[in-house]
């Protein structure tokens, strides 16, 4: 299983077996924090309690240590894992979650418990996958490590297929094989007997957060919001910043990436390395927005640029990437600029979510005009409108929109 996911760790990799309580934890290591030995996994607690399999990073990981250091653990080295095992250790798994700030997918065996724990960050950054092969209860990053073991049937799950055609890609906690789930974003799962099926419980809500906002708005002014706004962004820039390795950023030109390589820049002593992958196709090539934002910011830039037979030749590797199919126009240059990022730098940030946390796209902008026309009408009316709406394709709608051009109503 560790052997087909060497691509997500080429640096290192082990495993744990415990025969007598049946259990095995593999890991493929990408060093980013703490290249030692001593960040190596699986990684077992001080206490000699937990032992862990962890993909992701931890960012307030040193905070965390000062106050563990000060409750009286101590630490081999310095890597995010043994932070997180001591926080296990302090406070219990699940009461942990609620303390880590990070992206992560990872596995603890509690050996005093005999009780596995699986648990995933809380916007899904990071992927895990999981079911029952041959009697065995499996969990990986990819599918392509369940595949690798003996007893997998790769069966299509029809109502999946289905979701991916509706929605252009697969929500958890579907995949396209039967019986294989992912676990979703914001849940832990624990393992505590054979012959019972596992469910997700839920340790954070993003629809509850939005819920207390809209109950709880923010009594600020426009400028102070927009302080704010300011200070978050770059604190979640510099926590990201955090390595041993060489660290770059994607950058397009667009808002998103400009603004997270602008708050990289100013938190750096010296020049960020930014990419950029130019493209043959006029309508769709952001090299020049991007090289000139580089320019404005004083960043060390990079640039490649693809023909179209370069882009057509990564369409066939895609499956092999991905393992199940979802509609992103973006995966092959986002491919593109990983490969030759990854010649000069290990870690990337990027602007990817933007518009999903600040509205930016167009349907977002509707939304409250439509509701304004819209939310007097009876409820029965508006699901009718609502099916109509539907039946025509987010892509359509944006084409409609772009062909509208200035004549729609600005926010």
């Amino acid at each position: 299983m560790t052997d087909t996911l060497r691509h997500r760790g080429p640096d290192d990799g082990d495993l744990w077996l415990d025969e007598r309580a049946g259990i095995a934890l593999g890991h493929r290591r990408l060093s980013i924090v703490d290249l030692s030995v001593e960040g190596r996994q699986p990684m077992i607690s001080g206490c000699g309690r937990y032992v862990t399999t962890f993909n992701g990073e931890i960012y307030n990981f040193p905070d965390l240590r000062s106050e563990l250091s000060a409750r009286g653990h101590s630490f081999r080295g310095g890597s995010d894992t043994e932070v997180m095992l001591a926080a296990f250790t302090q406070w219990g798994v699940v009461p942990a979650l609620e303390r880590l700030n990070g992206m992560f997918a990872f596995a603890v065996w509690d050996r005093e418990r005999r009780i596995l724990h699986l648990a995933r960050d809380r916007l899904g950054e990071k992927p895990l996958y999981y079911g029952r092969i041959g009697g065995t209860f499996a969990f990986a990053s990819e599918l392509k490590a369940l595949r690798a073991l003996p007893g997998f049937h790769a069966s299509v799950d029809r109502d999946a297929l289905a979701m991916m055609l509706r929605n252009r890609y697969i929500p958890s906690p579907r995949s396209i094989y039967q019986g294989i789930a992912k676990l979703p974003p914001g849940t832990h799962l624990t393992v505590a007997s054979r012959g019972l099926d596992p469910q997700p419980v839920k340790y954070w809500s993003a629809v509850e957060v939005a819920a207390r906002g809209l109950d709880e708005p923010l009594q600020v002014d426009a400028e102070a919001a927009v302080e704010m706004i300011d200070g978050l962004l770059r604190d979640a820039v510099k926590l990201r910043m955090t390595a041993d390795v060489p660290l770059g950023a994607f950058l397009s030109g667009g808002v998103d990436s400009s603004i997270v390589a602008a708050l990289m820049q100013a938190q750096s002593t010296s020049p960020i390395r930014t990419f950029t992958v130019g493209l043959a196709d006029a309508g769709y090539d952001e090299s020049a927005d991007a090289r000139a934002v580089a320019h404005h910011l004083g960043t060390d830039h990079a640039e490649v640029r693809v023909s179209p037979r370069e882009a057509l030749d990564v369409i066939p590797r895609l499956p092999a990437m991905f393992d199940e199919p979802f509609c992103d126009s973006s995966q092959v240059p986002t491919f593109l600029v990983s490969r030759f990022a990854r010649r000069q730098v290990t870690v990337a940030l990027s602007g990817d979510g933007g518009d999903e946390l600040f509205g930016g796209y167009n349907r977002y902008a509707w939304l409250a005009s439509v509701w304004r026309r819209i939310g007097w009408l009876p409820p029965a009316l508006r699901r009718g409108v609502g099916t109509a709406l539907r039946s025509v394709s987010p892509g359509a709608w944006e084409s409609m929109f772009r062909a509208a051009g200035g004549t729609l109503p600005r926010w």
